[in-house]
């Protein structure tokens, strides 16, 4: 085998190995979502975003549906609401906001699974 080959099969078996790296990365995200959304979320807006968590009956204005008023939203606007809370955009001053508390990916991640809400 010549010196070429080796060099290529190299290449192929680290491009592999990147990609399997990070075809994983998505499921990692997709669950660390699940569990922020589990830990700071579903109290107030319940396990599939509807509003009826187990505060929501205590709070006045009551939790959004999330599939409902985030359809259509950008990704920069969910984040915002997130980030600032809902004071800061005019909305609920209930809902507090996480962006000294969450990353910027883990808001993100946040992001991703609640936009699949308003496609319930």
């Amino acid at each position: 085998m010549t010196s070429m080959s080796r060099r290529i099969r190299g290449m192929v078996a680290l491009a592999g190995g990147v990609w399997v790296i990070n075809a994983a990365v998505p499921a990692a995200h997709a669950q660390d979502a699940a569990q922020l959304y589990e830990k700071s979320c579903k109290n107030c807006h319940g396990p599939s975003g509807k509003g009826d968590g187990a505060a929501a009956k205590m709070l006045k204005p009551p939790p959004a549906d999330l599939g409902t008023v985030l359809k259509g939203k950008a990704d920069a606007d969910i984040a915002k609401i997130i980030k600032e809370g809902g004071k800061a955009l005019g909305k609920s001053p209930l809902m507090p906001a996480f962006g000294t508390k969450l990353s910027d990916d883990q808001i993100n991640s946040l992001v991703q699974l609640l936009k699949g809400f308003s496609s319930k």
